[in-house]
């Protein structure tokens, strides 16, 4: 997991010192998405962040990453996410006389699309198997491509501006420039409220998120959409058994590209169906040990009340799993003073740029109505209040009343 983060303004020279300056803290608010490294690139109107989580060539998939022609930039790359089928693409990028500069899935993007993508960015793009968001800059062009992954695993927010974009893989990167201005209106509100994705926009006003499959395409005329990709339904004629192998190709296939990777690898371990198939066909394709993790709740197994829809606690199938496969297995034990610690509160609220998200419409109704604990009102007066760049304090939105 990386960050990127980005400015485009098509009427301003960035280098300046208090544009540098913006732009490093808008880089800094992902840190925690990218512990290993650091960088930015500005020329003229463009300035581009990046945070990074070495996966790939440690040392040679530094950011943001440019592909150089007649000894200048011809393009500039901040990306996060994986191509996994970056060592196919890359061997035919070599017959057609590409040349590189390092191992890193980045560079394969980059000379993907200056290969194909010259004319119409949508068949670069399409040759990627991954998940992915990057910001893609043409310094001659001087036009910006937004592009996110087919089924938008990876995040990646925009926000127009009168000459221009910011952009970045949360909103709290964007919120840290002074020209966004953080809002909520009712729809915003709406949206919190209610846990209600909406791949159109988000719950700050006048921010919107690229849509999976999408580009979005910037340049001084304005901003415009395009499609690389759609889900179709073209109907299910295969039988049982046919169906059972190509499933099983898919996992196969899928889980082999996944475990490539220059550092070590786990699984995340529930003990049901999907994450247990996924541990045992890692461990089955990997050439060492795989780790396994699994989460739980202090006393929750011991004080477990079966429902309709959880009969038996998770824990005992996690441990049946990871013995079975023979993982490096790991318990993670949450108390309930650890989760309700204020620092905890605060980084997570700090994480994830928006103070709540329902659990269940029951605790949604005892909450924002506040009939049992009467506390509705004040949750609600704290749900308004959101942190500001990397400010320890929490800073009220307005709310936009028009709406």
């Amino acid at each position: 997991m990386c960050g990127i983060c980005g400015w485009i303004d098509f009427d301003r020279d960035l280098g300046g010192p208090d544009a540098r300056r913006e732009l490093a803290d808008m880089t800094a608010t992902m840190a925690y998405r990218g512990p290993d490294d650091e960088g930015t690139w500005i020329d003229g109107p463009a300035a581009l962040g990046h945070r990074r989580l070495a996966i790939i060539d440690s040392q040679g998939g530094r950011q943001p990453m440019t592909l150089q022609e007649d000894g200048r930039p011809a393009l500039v790359l901040v990306y996060t996410g994986e191509t996994y089928n970056y060592r196919e693409l890359r061997q035919r990028l070599v017959a057609l006389g590409r040349r590189f500069d390092t191992s890193s899935d980045t560079e394969v993007v980059l000379h993907a699309h200056r290969e194909w993508g010259r004319d119409d960015p949508c068949i670069a793009v399409s040759e990627l198997n991954g998940m992915f968001a990057y910001a893609l800059w043409n310094t001659a062009e001087r036009e910006l491509l937004l592009i996110r992954d087919r089924l938008g695993i990876k995040p990646l927010y925009y926000y127009p501006t009168e000459h221009g974009v910011l952009f970045g893989s949360e909103p709290k990167a964007i919120l840290a420039n002074s020209l966004a201005e953080p809002a909520m209106d009712a729809d915003g509100l709406r949206r919190t409220l209610c846990s209600i994705a909406d791949p159109f926009s988000t719950v700050f006003r006048g921010m919107r998120e690229v849509r999976p499959g999408h580009i979005v395409h910037v340049t001084r005329d304005g901003i415009k959409q395009m499609s690389y990709w759609q889900l179709t339904d073209s109907g299910h004629t295969d039988d049982v058994p046919t169906t059972v192998r190509r499933v099983r190709e898919l996992l196969e296939d899928t889980i082999q590209r996944q475990l490539i990777a220059d550092v070590p690898l786990c699984t995340l371990l529930s003990g049901g169906l999907d994450s247990s198939a996924m541990t045992a066909l890692a461990a089955r394709f990997s050439d060492e040990r795989i780790r396994s993790f699994a989460l739980d709740f202090d006393g929750y197994t011991d004080n477990f009340t079966p429902g309709p829809d959880r009969p038996t606690p998770d824990g005992p199938y996690v441990q049946n799993v990871a013995k079975f496969v023979g993982t490096d297995h790991t318990d993670i034990t949450l108390s309930a003073d650890e989760l309700m610690d204020p620092n905890v509160r605060a980084a997570t609220l700090h994480a994830r740029d928006l103070p709540l998200t329902t659990g269940s419409v029951d605790s949604t109704a005892t909450l924002y109505g506040g009939p049992i604990w009467g506390g509705g009102r004040r949750a609600f007066r704290r749900l308004l209040v959101i942190p500001r760049s990397r400010a320890s304090s929490g800073r009220h939105v307005p709310l936009d009343r028009r709406q």
